[in-house]
């Protein structure tokens, strides 16, 4: 089984612009993330998808692969979807991962590609024990509610009610099947998705199944000017 790794990459993001390249002790941030992900044994293949000619042009001075896609691309999955479309390479599973955890764990990535070849699913994710149960009144948080160990029910932004000293949160790395990618990036947002502005719902709400992966790792996104200057402390 062949799996495929795409870091979508765009340079206009509303609360950072030009997010990808922020230097981070001598690197830029998209650089980062590939090298690191670079790392996982499980893929055959990494890539950067990118709306941006600077961070195509950063990823290949370092020797690395990327490629241009649409600039009008509303989420990650669809510029994933493009960019496998434009490789034109047999490959059974893309991995998704996020373009801005520059310090992300490959372990976490070889677990995912790991699950995918046990268990063969349509589409994938992780999802990551919480015993602070405060955060479940953290709209930021996103909660998995599953049916059984290894399948997800659905994802809310809500507080659940919860029996256990712990819940499920959803950890953002994402896999799918070459041709359930191609399908799903045709459809239409649901009224479910909306709501609670998970892309994962309108999956969900057309009958795709979404199998879950759990994982003891977090890697910590950069979203804002301060998540930066805290993971530069930490790291």
């Amino acid at each position: 089984m062949k799996i495929l790794g795409i870091i979508p990459a765009r340079f206009g993001s509303l609360r950072f612009p030009g997010k990808p390249l922020v230097n981070i002790n001598g690197k830029t941030m998209i650089q980062r993330v590939y090298e690191q992900t670079c790392l996982a044994n499980e893929l055959d293949k990494v890539i950067v998808a990118t709306d941006s000619l600077y961070i195509y042009q950063n990823i290949k001075n370092i020797g690395g692969l990327a490629l241009l896609t649409n600039s009008e691309h509303l989420n990650g999955t669809s510029r994933c979807a493009e960019a496998f479309n434009l490789l034109d390479e047999p490959y059974e599973y893309i991995i998704n991962i996020q373009g801005d955890e520059p310090f992300i764990n490959p372990i976490q990535i070889d677990e995912l590609a790991i699950f995918l070849k046990l268990h063969k699913p349509e589409i994938s994710t992780q999802i990551k024990k919480e015993f602070d149960l405060s955060l479940l009144d953290n709209p930021n948080i996103v909660k998995a509610i599953l049916t059984n160990e290894i399948k997800a029910k659905t994802f809310t932004r809500k507080n659940i009610k919860n029996n256990q000293d712990f819940f499920y949160k959803h950890i953002g790395l994402y896999a799918f099947r070459s041709d359930i990618l191609n399908k799903i990036v045709q459809l239409s947002p649901s009224k479910n998705e909306l709501n609670e502005n998970l892309e994962q719902l309108r999956w969900l709400d057309n009958n795709y199944k979404i199998a879950v992966q759990e994982t003891t790792f977090q890697s910590k996104s950069i979203d804002t000017l301060e998540d930066l200057d805290i993971i530069i402390l930490k790291n």
